[in-house]
């Protein structure tokens, strides 16, 4: 059998992902997709980390557009990423696959604290690790939640799944003929002003040297294609991926 190309990612899942055709929530379907291929994910040996956002539930920017507070709009979204983190806690060990959930909020009688070391144990051992509650702090986004996480542990890429097949100069949903690059490098991103992820998330990724591949997760074997190196989606990095 042919080895994965990468030994420990760490997988950003949109929180808008898990409402499928919903207009919010969680989508039932949805979340056991995304379960069945993490659980493929462990069978392949792949130590796996997970940044789950919470725009099914709440976003803070929404909440600040209709007159909320920005911190207290921003820690609701937090607690949102929580209730989506033990969501998929939930159906990953009905499958019989080990999960721990990290909080950077403490709530001990939910999840563990955040400790660096103690999740690297777990990856370690082939337990998958869903930080939740994004930095902990609020004008942070949970994709920069997802590019500190991913440094911190030493994951090798963040595999970014969304619901469309990468890049795109436009939306691809609201423009069809929207085009798709196959690569990028974060200069490019940020040049363009493409959105990738934001500019501090990415900024991070460049300043680090890790590289982003955004890629379709409602797209079966998709995932698995990701992980053994074939080109799917688009591939961001400083040129040297």
């Amino acid at each position: 059998m042919i080895a994965p190309k990468y030994a420990r990612v760490l997988l950003k899942i949109s929180g808008e992902v898990l409402a499928g055709e919903q207009d919010f929530g969680i989508n039932t379907q949805t979340i056991e997709t995304i379960a069945d291929d993490i659980q493929e994910m462990v069978r392949m040996k792949v130590q796996t980390a997970v940044v789950i956002g919470g725009g099914n539930i709440f976003r803070g920017v929404v909440g600040t557009a209709v007159g909320m507070e920005r911190a207290s709009a921003d820690y609701i979204g937090m607690l949102a990423t929580v209730l989506n983190a033990l969501a998929l806690q939930n159906v990953m060990e009905r499958r019989g696959v080990y999960t721990r959930v990290q909080s950077a909020i403490d709530m001990k009688e939910l999840a563990e604290p955040y400790i660096r070391r103690r999740a690297i144990r777990h990856l370690e051992k082939g337990r998958v690790v869903i930080f939740a509650a994004g930095t902990g702090n609020p004008y942070f986004s949970t994709d920069t939640a997802a590019v500190l996480r991913a440094m911190e542990v030493g994951a090798q890429v963040i595999l970014k799944g969304t619901k469309v097949d990468g890049v795109f100069d436009a939306d691809p949903i609201l423009h069809p003929g929207a085009k798709k690059f196959s690569s990028l490098t974060f200069f490019e991103v940020i040049q363009k002003g493409l959105k990738v992820m934001d500019s501090t998330a990415v900024t991070l990724c460049m300043d680090n040297n890790l590289p982003l591949i955004v890629f379709n997760i409602k797209e079966k074997g998709g995932l698995r294609r990701v992980l053994m190196g074939e080109p799917v989606g688009t591939r961001l990095s400083n040129g040297n991926l």
